[in-house]
């Protein structure tokens, strides 16, 4: 492992895979376990990066495909790499462009995301279609664009190359994320191309690392991604596989249905070396897989979730989620969460921010976000404690059974 890049775990916790540490990057160290703020486009939604880092958020993920068709990797090369481009003083991860592969191949228009199954048993959802802006073959995707359509390829040598032009502290090797309807025989074939690719991002990657360090530039580490759907053999095959690959840390792919957390993330990290740090991709945003992807051994976490559903009115809250946008806060001028000490539980209502989410009102996005995004970044911190302390089984149980997920889910009056 690079000098400029280790990670020390400094507490475990009996009985359970959970464990704290320090992830220890060009730009700075990480604390872990943490939620690491998604910032799909060199932005967080609607926040400034100040916002974030007042919020504590240690660490934000940006998108390699989005980057490369805007402004270009080469222009964010240019401004001296993503933390720089975007004026954000911390770490930041890059993930590969492999879940594009998914949302604008075989889940393009059709009602499955990292969040969503509404379509699963349909058969129809598991093929590939005609219009879909992502088709897969060995040696990569070809991508249509989803903002003009114009051609796109990407391989595992593009992305990395990509990435390392972006410059995060963090890059996740490309790979193949399936669908969840996708049949047993087609998720064996994506495995072994995802394993297949992760090699080739690793030989690329030292090409990458020999002409940076010649010109003097940071090292930027590689966490291939670890895939096998619900399949336990192939979940354990994979995590052997690259577990046995000289990279510096692993990703957790999948599109989870609600409990299935603590299998599949179990069956991976029992195999994977316990000296380098998991990342679980998009984990969705059910408050209680934040404990169990901790339980069983998760350092570091990203979701976009929270703030999307901020900017739609739903509010978390220490007893539950609520909808903003219900008639009965129009005058309702308490904080969005008496228990929350965010800049917008310190200063506004839920009567203001009704108001102005109703109102269309930009502030109003930004306010429901923060809120959002501190909630989530300052749970992980209290867990993080907990794991610490040892404290954690006690936080984990008392925290959820005042969490209630359909605190407030009427519709708009």
């Amino acid at each position: 492992m690079n000098k400029d890049y280790t990670f020390t775990i400094t507490n475990t916790l009996p009985g359970t895979m959970a464990r704290a540490g320090v992830l220890h990057t060009p730009h700075g160290d990480i604390q872990t376990p943490v939620f690491t703020v998604g910032g799909t486009q060199a932005t967080v939604k609607s926040l400034t990066p100040e916002m974030v880092k007042d919020m504590n958020g240690q660490a934000i993920l940006a998108n390699t495909y989005h980057l490369m068709l805007r402004p270009g990797a080469d222009v964010v090369e240019k401004a001296g790499g993503l933390a720089k481009f975007m004026n954000w003083n911390g770490p930041t991860f890059t993930d590969s462009g492999g879940f594009q592969v998914f949302s604008l191949g075989m889940a393009y228009k059709k009602g499955i995301d990292a969040t969503s199954h509404s379509a699963k048993g349909d058969a129809k959802h598991a093929k590939h279609s005609a219009g879909q802006l992502a088709k897969v073959d060995d040696e990569g995707v070809s991508f249509r664009s989803h903002i003009d359509g114009s051609p796109l390829r990407m391989t595992p040598e593009s992305s990395m190359q990509l990435q390392w032009q972006i410059g995060a502290d963090v890059h996740m090797a490309f790979d193949e994320l399936t669908s969840p309807l996708a049949g047993p025989e087609y998720v064996r074939t994506a495995l072994d191309r995802t394993h297949a690719w992760a090699e080739r991002c690793v030989s690329e990657h030292a090409k990458q690392w020999e002409a940076h360090q010649k010109a003097g530039k940071p090292y930027q580490s590689l966490w291939p991604v670890i895939q096998g759907g619900r399949d336990e053999a192939l979940r354990r095959e994979s995590a052997k596989f690259l577990g046995a690959l000289d990279v510096d840390g692993f990703g957790i792919g999948g599109v989870f249905e609600p409990g299935e957390i603590p299998d599949v993330v179990r069956w991976v990290c029992e195999e994977l070396p316990d000296d380098k740090p998991r990342h679980l991709l998009g984990m969705g945003s059910a408050v209680s897989d934040l404990f169990l992807g901790v339980e069983y051994g998760i350092d570091t976490f990203d979701c976009i979730a929270f703030t999307r559903q901020a900017r739609n009115g739903s509010i978390y809250t220490a007893a539950g989620k609520l909808n903003i946008k219900n008639a009965k806060f129009k005058t309702d001028f308490s904080p969005l969460d008496a228990a929350c000490s965010c800049y917008t539980c310190t200063n506004y209502s839920r009567a203001y921010i009704h108001h102005l989410l109703r109102a269309e009102e930009i502030l109003g996005l930004t306010l429901a976000s923060i809120h959002n995004e501190y909630f989530v970044v300052n749970l992980v911190d209290q867990i993080r404690e907990s794991v610490i302390d040892g404290s954690f089984m006690d936080f984990k149980k008392q925290y959820l059974a005042e969490f209630d997920p359909n605190l407030n889910t009427e519709k708009q009056a």
